[in-house]
């Protein structure tokens, strides 16, 4: 049994005193004066003038409507009111990455308990003494309504572009008295129910923070045997052996270590690959909350050359995997990687780049986005997502059971699991890019050798990209010519009449040529361009649909359609 000040524990979600990261700064109440400037300098200066777009998510009316709903009790409330109502008009934002800092200002309460969500469940995670036999146990309710209903009151306060954000947000904060109390969770002063599976209900009166310091507690971290190999580790990356055939490495934060440079630790592992014999690297961002998205790379050009050499990269993902870990994870499957675990909290598409506030006079902190990273236009793998949570490949939860046990879910699921449960999840709808068609084209054609050097086959090659082979072949065929500037434009989605030029000069290179009886008959469609000669070729040979609506774009699931009928020309 320990003090509540000292529940620290990551499973278990964060207490009442690690949520107060801030400092308190104001050493009187704020006068409706000083209230009002932090206000407007909140509203006007920090997300309407600097923010890429304060509007993207939720109109400018309403943003000035909870505004002026603020400003009518700005001398009434206190502290801690007002600090959640700054919170309340940044939320509208809808921005995981632009938020006001929960802390600081207010004097928080709390009740004596946390939860910690295992699979689609929440549990008690930790208690009082008192209540100590019901660790672990299930929750249903909080304050009479299901645990959904209550984080997405949540929504309210804290901003989020994804629901499994906002997740975490009320996991961090699900035990603060103010919280309920704001959102008329909980009447002013009043116990908060927590209603068990079965029925049991713990009644938990707020207490402050002096109060809550006092109390013994039981948690879920008492309960635990050991821990796995994989435990998150106090240090930037670490990589090591599990078994023969698979290595583990560890990427935590998204920076360079003072004494291990990531090219050095590339430099290690790169070693340790090539002594070994390994079908299977993991590569473990859940822990890892983002940074710079740049780090990884050397590392990722030694995973590459593994993955040529045959072994299968699998990236580990959860919730906390977050910013630009988040866009490593994608790189992961640009890459041909495979990513296993729960979905993260980040979001494929998002505002970033973050850039820290403070407010004039309440001192309040906060961070606040720079710009919109539109992965969409930047990685193939991205393409058609948007603004949602990273989905892994495989869904594989960390259960309650295993956790006592001392076990991690994923790492033993992906070292037990067969090669082809360990595959990338099909996205047929998703749009088609030029260079995921280059790379079918390339299937269909047998996946010839070809000989990649040190200079790439376009300037905006990354080097990285599992259709890396095919770009090469495509160019050097002259499937694949390029702009002026030398670049490509993989990601980019294709056209009807690129992919109609593509499949000309791929059936020029493979020398096909139409059956005079079988040749297509008619003009070539207005919409594909006219008579070009690889057009031609392509519509004579019928590897175009007749009847399609060439004037759109394309699906991943119409380029190996049409793939497809290229390489049954090659039979």
């Amino acid at each position: 049994m320990k003090p509540w000040s000292n529940l620290l524990w990551r499973a278990a979600g964060l207490c009442l005193a690690a949520l107060l990261v801030v400092p308190a700064l104001a050493a009187e109440p704020l006068s409706a004066g000083q209230r009002q400037e932090d206000l407007d300098f909140l509203y006007e200066t920090v997300l309407v003038e600097h923010h890429p777009d304060a509007f993207a998510n939720t109109p400018e009316a309403e943003f000035l409507e909870v505004k002026a709903e603020i400003e009518e009790r700005l001398a009434a409330e206190t502290d801690t009111e007002f600090l959640l109502d700054l919170m309340r008009l940044t939320a509208l934002v809808g921005d995981s990455h632009t938020s006001v800092s929960l802390g600081g200002l207010a004097d928080f309460r709390g009740y004596p308990f946390s939860l910690v969500r295992r699979g689609e469940s929440w549990y008690l995670s930790a208690a009082a003494l008192e209540d100590k036999d019901l660790l672990c146990q299930e929750v249903t309710l909080l304050a009479g309504k299901p645990v959904e209903e209550v984080i997405e009151a949540y929504g309210t306060l804290f901003a989020s572009d994804n629901p499994v954000h906002l997740r975490r947000s009320f996991r961090q904060a699900c035990n603060v008295a103010d919280i309920y109390e704001y959102l008329g969770l909980v009447e002013a002063g009043k116990p908060l129910t927590v209603t068990l599976k079965g029925g049991k209900a713990l009644s938990l009166a707020p207490v402050g923070m002096e109060e809550m310091n006092k109390l013994e507690v039981v948690r879920i971290s008492d309960k635990i045997k050991g821990q796995p190999e994989t435990a998150a580790a106090d240090a930037y990356y670490f990589a090591k052996p599990l078994t023969e055939d698979a290595y583990y490495i560890q990427y935590n934060t998204c920076q360079e270590a003072e004494d291990l440079p990531m090219e050095d630790f590339a430099a290690l592992v790169a070693k340790d690959l090539k002594a070994g014999d390994y079908s299977r690297v993991l590569l473990d961002l859940r822990n890892n909350g983002g940074g710079s998205d740049g780090v990884i790379w050397p590392l990722f050009e030694v995973l590459r050359e593994s993955m040529d050499g045959g072994a299968k990269l699998v990236g580990l993902i959860g919730e906390a995997t977050f910013s630009s870990a988040l866009i490593n994870a994608v790189e992961i499957q640009e890459m041909g990687g495979v990513l296993a675990g729960e979905p993260a909290g980040g979001s494929v598409c998002h505002f970033g780049a973050v850039q820290t506030f403070s407010l004039p006079n309440s001192k309040v902190r906060g961070q606040l986005s720079s710009k919109y990273l539109d992965l969409n236009t930047l990685l193939d793998a991205a393409a058609g997502r948007g603004v949602v949570a990273l989905e892994p490949d495989v869904l594989v939860y960390q259960t309650l059971e295993d956790t006592l046990k001392g076990k991690d879910t994923l790492a033993d699921w992906c070292l037990a699991a067969p090669d082809q449960k360990l595959v990338p999840a099909v996205h047929d709808n998703a749009p088609l890019t030029r260079g995921r068609f280059i790379g079918q084209l390339y299937e269909a054609a047998g996946s010839p050798d070809v000989e990649i050097g040190e200079e790439l086959p376009f300037k905006d090659s990354f080097g990285i990209e599992w259709y890396l082979p095919a770009m090469a072949w495509a160019k050097e065929q002259g499937i694949a010519k390029g702009g002026a500037e030398g670049t490509f434009s993989a990601s980019r989605p294709l056209t009807w009449k690129e992919a109609a030029v593509f499949l000309g000069r791929t059936a020029e290179a493979l020398d096909l040529k139409p059956d005079p009886a079988a040749k297509r008959m008619g003009p070539v469609p207005a919409a594909l361009g006219g008579s070009q000669d690889a057009v031609t070729r392509a519509w004579d040979l019928g590897l175009l649909p007749a009847d399609a609506d060439f004037t759109g774009g394309l699906t991943r699931s119409q380029g190996e359609k049409l793939a497809e009928a290229l390489k049954a020309l090659t039979a």
